[in-house]
C-alpha cells in the first residue's frame, strides 16, 4: 500500500458516472457526461481526507470515444505516473467503450504502477447510483502499489484490461472477464487477489503513436452472419481501410460471401484477422492449425481487442 500522503490522480473523460437526469427515478433517459470529475469525487464522503487531484481529460459519452481522447489519456496517464508523489490513477469513463480503452490502454502503457479504470450503469443523479462506491473502490485499488498495471473496478470486482468484456446493456452487473475470471474483489476498503495480474510489455508501436490521431491506420471490423455479403467488404476497400477484423459466428468461422472478399483484401495488401462475434472462448485453432483456406485467428481477443492489435501492428509496419 502506498503511504498516507501519497497522491492519487483522478482523470475524467465524461460517461455515465458524469451522467445527469431529471429525476432520480429516471436510469435510462439520462445526459452523460453532465458533471465534471471534481463533482464525481466530491459526491463521496469517504474521499473528502484523502489526498486527491482532479484532471478532465475528455467530457463526453463514450460511446464517441476516438483516437484523439484515446492519445490525450494516455498521454495523462503516463505524464501523472512519472510523479513520485502519485501512488496510481483512476479514470472514470462510460462502459459503452470502457473495454476498449482498457485494452489501448494496456498495449500502450507499461504502468509501474495502479491505473484503474471505474464507470456506472446508472447516472449520478440516480436514486441508488452505482457511481460513488465504484469511484471509491477505484481510489483504493489505485493506492495498492500491488496491482500495478491496467485494470478496471466495477460492482466490487477487479477486471485485468486483456479480459475485461461487456455483457449486458443495463443490468448493474454488467461485466464480464472472459474464461480468465476477475482478478479479485474488493469488500469494505479490502483487496482480496484471486490471480496476477499477467505481465506484459507495451506493443512495439506504443512509442510509435502519431501525435496526429487523424493518421492512425484504419481498421474496421465487419461481421459474419447469415447471409452476409461481400459488397460490405468491397465498400470498405473502396474507401481505404487498411485493416479489416471479421467477428466471425462460433469458433471464429467466416460466412462464405465475406471469406472470398477477404482474401481479395488479402491480395491486395490488407492484412484481415479472424476473432470470434461470441464473447467468450475466442478463436482457438486445430491441431494442424488453421485450415488452408481460414484467415488467421486472433486467439482469445475480442473483436474490439483484435482491431486495436491490428492497428498497432500497421504503426509497426509502417515505421520506416
Amino acid at each position: 500500500m502506498a503511504s498516507s500522503d501519497s497522491k492519487v490522480v483522478v482523470l475524467g473523460t465524461g460517461g455515465t458516472i458524469a451522467g445527469s437526469a431529471a429525476t432520480a427515478a429516471d436510469s435510462i433517459g439520462y445526459r452523460a457526461a453532465s458533471l465534471g470529475v471534481e463533482a464525481l469525487v466530491a459526491a463521496v464522503p469517504a474521499l473528502a481526507e484523502q489526498p486527491l487531484e482532479c484532471l478532465q481529460v475528455a467530457q463526453l459519452d463514450s460511446k464517441d470515444m476516438d483516437f484523439a481522447v484515446w492519445q490525450a489519456l494516455a498521454a495523462a496517464v503516463a505524464q501523472q505516473l512519472q510523479r513520485p508523489a502519485v501512488a496510481g490513477v483512476v479514470i472514470t469513463h462510460g462502459t459503452d467503450t470502457l473495454e476498449e480503452t482498457a485494452y489501448f490502454l494496456h498495449r500502450v502503457l507499461a504502468p509501474p504502477k495502479p491505473v484503474v479504470l471505474t464507470a456506472a450503469m446508472r447516472p449520478a443523479t440516480a436514486l441508488l447510483a452505482d457511481g460513488p462506491q465504484n469511484l471509491l473502490d477505484a481510489v483504493t485499488l489505485a493506492r495498492a502499489a500491488a496491482w500495478r498495471g491496467v485494470q478496471a473496478v466495477l460492482g466490487g470486482r477487479v477486471y485485468a484490461a486483456a479480459d475485461l468484456r461487456k455483457r449486458h446493456g443495463w443490468h448493474l452487473e454488467a461485466f464480464g472477464a472472459g474464461d480468465a475470471g476477475v482478478l479479485g474483489l474488493i469488500q469494505d476498503g479490502r483487496v482480496q487477489r484471486f490471480r496476477e495480474l499477467r505481465a506484459a510489455g507495451p506493443h512495439p508501436a506504443a512509442a510509435a503513436l502519431p501525435a496526429d490521431a487523424a493518421q492512425w491506420p484504419i481498421v474496421d471490423i465487419v461481421v459474419s452472419h447469415a447471409g452476409a455479403r461481400a459488397e460490405s467488404i468491397d465498400a470498405l476497400l473502396a474507401a481505404g481501410v487498411q485493416g479489416l477484423v471479421i467477428a466471425g459466428t462460433g469458433n471464429g468461422s467466416v460466412h462464405r460471401a465475406l471469406l472470398q472478399a477477404a482474401q481479395r483484401a488479402l491480395a491486395a495488401g490488407v492484412p484481415v484477422l479472424r476473432a470470434s462475434r461470441c464473447l467468450d472462448g475466442g478463436v482457438v485453432e486445430g491441431a494442424g492449425g488453421a485450415l488452408p483456406d481460414a484467415l488467421p485467428g486472433c486467439g482469445a481477443l475480442t473483436p474490439w481487442q483484435a482491431r486495436i492489435e491490428l492497428m498497432l501492428d500497421l504503426l509497426v509496419r509502417r515505421a520506416p
